[in-house]
């Protein structure tokens, strides 16, 4: 089972959603947060890197985490203003 690190607030609230096991730990998006809200999560993912998370709050949807991950499909931003595909 691939397990993902997801926000578990409300979405009525922008958040940021961290899929930790495709996540390669390389800190940019911590690094460029304004808000600071993402950290290196404490546990490892499968391949042995600690992915980062966000803390659950704060985050203003700005999408600054998103543009700096080298990663594609690492991070999503929620916005209730954005919709996502699923909705």
């Amino acid at each position: 089972m691939v397990e993902k690190q997801l926000n578990e607030g409300s979405n009525a609230l922008p958040h940021t959603a961290i899929d930790a096991e495709v996540c390669k730990g390389c800190r940019r998006c911590i690094a460029a947060c304004p808000q600071q809200v993402l950290r290196l999560r404490p546990t490892m993912n499968h391949c042995g890197i600690q992915p980062a998370e966000y803390i659950g709050r704060d985050c203003t949807g700005c999408g600054i985490c998103f543009y700096n991950c080298p990663e594609p499909y690492a991070i999503r931003v929620e916005s209730p203003d954005r919709p996502t595909r699923n909705s």
